[in-house]
Parts: C-alpha cells; structure tokens; sequence
C-alpha cells in the first residue's frame, strides 16, 4: 500500500480514538472543563484523571519511540528541536490557557465538538482559526 495512504489511514484511526476518548471522558463539555478550572468554587476533578491518563499513554508512547528506528509509515520522527521557554512560548501559552477558561474548549475537543452543531463552538472555532490564521500571516513573520 502507498505511504501516503497508510499515513492517512494511521492519522485518522488515531483522530476517531482521540474523539471517542475525548467524547466518552465527557471532555467535549466546556462546563466540565470550566468546573476543572474552577478550583475555588464546584471544582470538577474529572479533567485531571483524563490528563494523567493522557501523560501515561504519552509516556509510554515516548519510551517505545527511543527504541524504534524510524516510525512505522515515515523515514524519522519529528520531535521538537527548541526545547528553550521564551517569551513567545510564555505569551502563547497564557493566550491559550485564556481562551480555554473563558472558552471552555482546547483545539482538539473544539473541532470533535463541532459535530454538536452548537453555535457557541462554531463560534470558538472560528475564532480560534482566525487566531492562528493571523498569528500565521502577520506574528509568524516577525521572528
């Protein structure tokens, strides 16, 4: 089979699980995320389970990684190269972290939201890829 075509394949066998995880851990419910934030009122600590699950797969997935090769459909892997924290990293990461509070969505569980069909996330969205949009076209070309 071509490498493209089973690098598709891979790459939305393993959107379908990220989704059904992300629907069946209830993490498409921006009031649950909101819950999870809100550490000082009806804290919901159901978000911290889903990441610590997350963390385990993630770092198991890290050791098997060390001592393969290459990946199964690609020549390397693509890891980061800059591992420095900046003030770009700094600044995206607070954005980000606003954008999840106010927003109640991360950009994974925004788009498997969108097959609700409720405005509120098409809204988050678009917004969201206006955001990177800019940041692509105008930010991007400053550094």
């Amino acid at each position: 089979m071509n490498r493209n075509v089973c690098q598709f394949i891979a790459a939305l066998a393993s959107g379908v699980v990220f989704g059904f995880g992300l629907s069946l851990s209830g993490m498409l419910n921006p009031v649950r995320i909101q819950g999870f934030l809100d550490v000082f009122g009806a804290w919901d600590p159901s978000l911290a389970f889903v990441l610590g699950g997350a963390v385990v797969v993630a770092a198991i997935g890290v050791q098997v990684m060390k001592r393969l090769r290459h990946p199964a459909f690609d020549d390397s892997f693509h890891v980061p190269a800059n591992c420095r924290i900046d003030a770009p990293l700094i600044i995206g990461s607070v954005l980000f972290g606003l954008g999840w509070g106010i927003g109640g969505f991360c950009p994974g569980p925004a788009v498997a939201s969108l097959s609700l069909g409720l405005p509120r996330t098409m809204l988050f969205v678009v917004a969201m890829l206006g955001g990177m949009t800019f940041y692509d076209r105008v930010w991007s070309g400053r550094a």
